[in-house]
């Protein structure tokens, strides 16, 4: 039997990479919100890997109590992530930028193979591998920080675009690609800031639309659509950046723009 995968968080994320750790051989211990993680890692301390698939927004509380012994096997999934995510804690993850879409009741989509890197790159790999998802080794943190990035170009513009235009990816980058472009523009800004670095912003628009025309039905608005504008805006404001599309769109949702 091979060696045991802690997954942190058990929803529709979590199921399928629990699915995967099983389908190849990996015994799977889940952590729910109800149970003592410190109490979980004195009993198995030494797991083959800590994959956190929990919602964004409880990422940073997980990390925080993440026990020690289970540190330096963290594995990271969630959507908007960047390497002050985790140099934050103090971590060095694996990290994969996931590119499958998985609703209630529904089979994993695949969109593009996954993008994966660091110590345990293949594992991941491996597991999705098992359960016919495909994924893509990445060998170096310059061409991941390209990945992560390209993701959350893909989420931010068109969830936000979404607000004011609807539809499908493939019609926005159709039929509003002025609207796409400006709004990609004043998201890499943001991320440019969070990350400290500066993008080829063809090279990731390029990408960003691969993935659009890999699936053009897909969907432009989810129901985090306002929240992700709200939260690009104050990090925008914190950042003294003034984006006049972003604050466009959010007048004509009603929503207040962080001063």
């Amino acid at each position: 039997m091979k060696e045991p995968v802690v997954i942190i968080g058990l929803g529709e994320m979590g199921g399928v990479f629990a699915r995967g750790f099983l389908r190849d051989g990996h015994p799977v211990f889940p952590i729910t919100r109800d149970m003592d993680m410190q109490a979980e890692a004195r009993a198995l301390p030494a797991p083959e890997l800590v994959l956190v698939a929990v919602a964004e927004a409880d990422l940073h509380p997980v990390l925080e109590r993440l026990p020690e012994p289970w540190r330096a096997r963290v594995a990271l999934l969630q959507n908007e992530l960047l390497p002050p995510d985790w140099q934050r804690h103090g971590l060095d993850p694996t990290v994969i930028s996931v590119w499958f879409e998985k609703k209630p009741g529904q089979e994993a989509k695949v969109i593009i193979p996954s993008p994966v890197h660091g110590p345990h790159a293949g594992l991941l790999a491996q597991a999705l591998a098992a359960i016919g998802i495909p994924a893509e080794i990445i060998d170096s943190e310059e061409r991941m920080l390209f990945e992560l990035v390209r993701k959350n170009l893909y989420i931010l513009v068109s969830n936000l675009c979404g607000l004011e235009v609807g539809g499908t990816v493939g019609e926005l980058w159709s039929r509003h690609r002025t609207l796409a472009l400006e709004v990609a523009h004043e998201v890499l800004q943001i991320q440019q800031w969070l990350t400290g670095r500066e993008f080829d912003e063809e090279a990731l628009v390029g990408a960003m639309a691969e993935a659009f025309l890999a699936d053009p039905e897909h969907k432009c608005m989810g129901r985090s659509a306002p929240a992700r504008l709200q939260r690009a805006l104050q990090q925008a404001a914190t950042a003294g950046l003034e984006l006049p599309r972003l604050q466009a769109i959010a007048r004509e949702q009603g929503l207040t723009a962080p001063a």
